[in-house]
């Protein structure tokens, strides 16, 4: 039943609805149903368990890992290093202002020191909230 066109997988509620639908298969064919597959040179499929399981899990609203780095997707974790730009500035990414649970419009303070650039947050409330770029 292999088909030379891509399945989008289910996720979510979906995913969740199409599994208890196909409860007398397989959970291979499960799978392959929810669109966890891959077809290899010969055409032929090979089901993605572990995506499958995962998606699986994460559609029940069960998270296992108490450090998710908040896209979900299991995408690269952040490093703590920025570098330059091009145009001569500094980006802090998505995952860290996450991280510390910052919101459009929060302020901050810059200090610059010798060899560093402190980032102070304002109107937090809580003076131990300075962090160091």
């Amino acid at each position: 039943m292999a088909t030379n066109t891509k399945v989008k997988p289910l996720t979510g509620p979906e995913l969740v609805q199409k599994v208890k639908e196909l409860e007398s298969l397989s959970k291979e064919e499960k799978a392959k149903a929810c669109g966890y597959y891959s077809l290899t040179p010969s055409g032929k499929p090979r089901v993605n368990m572990m995506k499958f399981m995962n998606a699986l899990i994460e559609a029940e609203g069960i998270h296992l890992d108490s450090n998710q780095n908040g896209n979900g997707r299991g995408g690269r974790s952040a490093s703590y290093k920025i570098t330059v730009q091009s145009n001569g500035n500094l980006l802090i990414g998505s995952a860290y202002t996450k991280q510390m649970g910052l919101k459009p419009g929060d302020e901050f303070e810059i200090s610059l020191g010798r060899k560093h650039i402190r980032l102070t947050q304002l109107g937090s409330g809580e003076p131990d909230q300075a962090e160091e770029v």
